[in-house]
């Protein structure tokens, strides 16, 4: 009987802590296991912040060898002569654009290259015209429009020339875009060039 009742008041006493604990504030979570994984700071990328000092090991950088969800596989020819030699190879990894992607591939030229090259692929863009970047490169000579896609992609990934790299301002994506693009217009002004002349073997100057 003593131990019978030694074990009821044991138990009450827990029942009563445990309801004391629960209901203590209902803004509490209670207890927590690992409350630094479940609560963790934010961190705002590219902010100054004191991690080093805190001795927390943060590398913002992906996992080597990864590929974001949805991109393309990376290019992997070096940038030297034997790359840009071997870019001949490369194929276009994108179907053929559509209307609306093809536009848009038209306003990434227009941000990114019609400034040099100009909206009609001629070297007449404002800085080469202004003699701010010489030697531009005039897209519709024979040279550009028979140079393979591969070798485009090499020379604005990696800067050809007097043009810098152009893989920070667009994704591999986006560069595809816009050599189908070049592509597209410089079929288009072929075309418009044989039709004025009626001879179907001058090229555009």
């Amino acid at each position: 009987m003593k131990k019978t009742r030694i074990l009821l008041s044991f138990i009450i006493v827990i029942g009563l802590i445990t309801l004391v604990e629960s209901c203590d504030s209902k803004r509490e979570p209670g207890k927590v296991y690992m409350p630094d994984m479940a609560y963790s700071r934010a961190y705002e990328a590219y902010a100054p912040n004191n991690l080093a000092k805190e001795n927390i090991n943060y590398n913002p950088a992906p996992v080597e060898g990864t590929i974001r969800r949805g991109d393309l596989f990376p290019y992997n020819l070096p940038d030297d002569s034997t790359g840009y030699r071997l870019s001949a190879q490369v194929k276009d990894p994108l179907p053929p654009l559509d209307s609306v992607q093809m536009k848009e591939a038209g306003r990434l030229f227009n941000i990114n290259c019609a400034i040099c090259h100009g909206p009609n692929l001629n070297a007449q863009g404002p800085l080469a015209t202004g003699g701010k970047i010489p030697a531009v490169a005039n897209l519709t000579l024979a040279v550009y429009v028979k140079m393979p896609v591969g070798t485009m992609f090499h020379s604005i990934t990696y800067g050809k020339n007097n043009m810098g790299s152009y893989a920070s301002q667009l994704t591999r994506e986006q560069r595809w875009m816009v050599i189908q693009y070049v592509k597209s217009r410089q079929a288009e002004l072929s075309a418009g060039t044989e039709s004025a002349t009626g001879d179907s073997t001058t090229t555009t100057k």
